[in-house]
């Protein structure tokens, strides 16, 4: 399974492991594989630091990338502006009344978060310069190509830059400005993604950007036939996500609805909405996804407003312990995520049912 991209990044498999857990992300690069870790739910450099500095002690030495959500152009934070302001009342009034209505209770007095801020440009900044003070071999863009001085800023760090694509011609202006490595998101993957399923997206990417940019096959990616298949579309390997959620090292916090939810999820349970960042995003499909479709209900507001306005909500669902009303970004690939298991298990699964696949094929070239 090895690939070009192995040997420039240090790892042994191309297997890229995104996921908001450190325990997680360590796991799959002790593994062999490259843990990625999601930073948008770090408030603040110090907290973001501190996570980065277990990362280092407990790879065994073994390369790991972070993710950020920056867009390129700089919206209005940082100006008079004020974004909570931009929200309308009728949205506000929408979301507390469904909150009520699917029974899900206020936080305890003295409880809750401010709102998750690394969604915002200026935070997504200081989590690029927290990552460049520790050992990242690659950071990942979950909006596209992130600024110019934020690509020169990783490369005089030797440290690669990764962006997202859902079409050919977003990929090849990624490369245009820099990007050294494509993630070929397709339509059926958890988050934001576009409308393209990965079948038809990941060569089409290939060939936009031709032989010298690495690309990595995102979307439905659970299993080793589906690894072995992204290769043979031109993938030089695979971008998951999904499938790290139900593992054994993901830290549940205080409830585990989500991985409950996760665990009894099908294939068909997902929906592609912006209710939950402003951006099209795949999620679980629950009462809280159905509301926002009702008759009456308010259409999501553009990115950053919706995670403003709903990051309270997210945090109530995640203390209710309903498995019907989490906020929860996942793929369709979850219809095989219906056991907990150790990180290193999946991945040994991944490698050996990529190698039979392979040899399968060899069987049938003759």
């Amino acid at each position: 399974m090895r690939t070009e991209l192995c040997e420039r990044l240090g790892i042994e498999y191309p297997i890229f492991a995104f996921t908001p857990s450190e325990k997680v992300a360590a796991a799959v690069s002790r593994a062999g594989g490259l843990g990625v870790l999601g930073c948008v739910r770090f408030n603040d450099a110090e907290e973001l630091d501190g996570v980065l500095n277990w990362m280092d002690e407990n790879t065994d030495g073994k390369p790991y990338g972070v993710d950020i959500v920056m867009p390129m152009k700089i919206p209005t934070e940082g100006t008079s502006v004020d974004l909570k302001a931009m929200i309308p009342g009728e949205h506000i009034s929408f979301v507390e009344e469904t909150l009520r209505k699917l029974g899900v209770p206020p936080l305890p007095d003295g409880e809750g978060r401010e709102g998750v801020l690394g969604w915002l440009h200026s935070t997504a900044r200081s989590h690029v310069d927290v990552a460049l003070q520790h050992r990242p071999v690659l950071i990942a863009n979950a909006l596209g190509t992130p600024p110019n001085d934020v690509i020169e800023q990783a490369h005089e760090h030797g440290v690669l830059v990764a962006a997202l694509a859902g079409a050919g011609k977003h990929a090849a202006s990624h490369v245009a400005n820099g990007v050294d490595i494509i993630v070929s998101q397709g339509y059926e993957a958890g988050g934001h993604t576009g409308e393209i399923a990965s079948m038809v997206l990941t060569p089409e990417i290939v060939d936009s950007v031709g032989p010298d940019v690495p690309v990595l096959a995102a979307g439905g990616i659970g299993c080793g036939r589906q690894v072995a298949a992204s290769l043979a579309l031109g993938a030089q390997g695979v971008w998951t996500g999904s499938l790290w959620l139900t593992v054994a090292e993901y830290d549940l916090g205080s409830s585990d609805a989500i991985q409950r939810a996760l665990l009894k999820a099908g294939s068909a349970d997902t929906v592609r909405s912006r209710v939950y960042t402003g951006k099209p995003a795949r999620l679980l499909k629950n009462k809280w996804t159905a509301a926002w479709e009702e008759e009456g209900a308010p259409a999501p507001l553009p990115m950053p407003l919706q995670n403003i306005l709903v990051s309270d909500a997210h945090n109530r669902m995640s203390a209710a312990d309903d498995p019907d009303v989490v906020a929860m970004p996942a793929g369709q690939i979850i219809g095989r995520t219906n056991e907990v298991r150790p990180v290193a298990q999946v991945m040994a699964e991944l490698i050996a049912e990529y190698e039979e696949t392979v040899t399968r094929l060899e069987k049938i070239r003759g």
